[in-house]
């Protein structure tokens, strides 16, 4: 069953495909059959250059919960950041944060899948 959800945003940053980096223009985020991955769904997310041209997608493929801890572990990392760079503004600087901060969590045994390439 196709699920049709789907959320395309623009992002800014870069992307690796096998041995090369691209500047992806958006991200594509769904919810439906995976390519690779051996589950019956996933939450799927391509980041993808707006010629696609060859070598311009950098995609993943993770189970329900995988993509919860992800996004968990995005809220955390990105909340982090805010603070670190309020700290930095108050202070003046515009240099390198301090040290590394966080926290190491083991794989879970959800499935999780890396696609390098378009399927053709």
């Amino acid at each position: 069953m196709c699920t049709s959800i789907v959320e395309i945003i623009a992002v800014d940053g870069a992307a690796k495909n096998g041995a090369t980096w691209f500047k992806p223009t958006h991200a594509v985020v769904t919810y439906d059959h995976p390519q690779v991955a051996l589950l019956p769904d996933a939450v799927c997310i391509d980041f993808m250059c707006e010629d696609g041209s060859p070598g311009t997608r950098a995609a993943v493929e993770l189970s329900l919960n995988s993509a919860k801890a992800l996004q968990v572990a995005l809220t955390r990392v990105i909340a982090e950041a805010e603070t670190e760079e309020a700290e930095t503004a108050a202070a003046g600087g515009g240099g390198s944060p301090g040290g590394v901060r966080g926290r190491a969590v083991p794989p879970s045994n959800s499935a999780a899948s890396v696609i390098t390439s378009a399927p053709q």
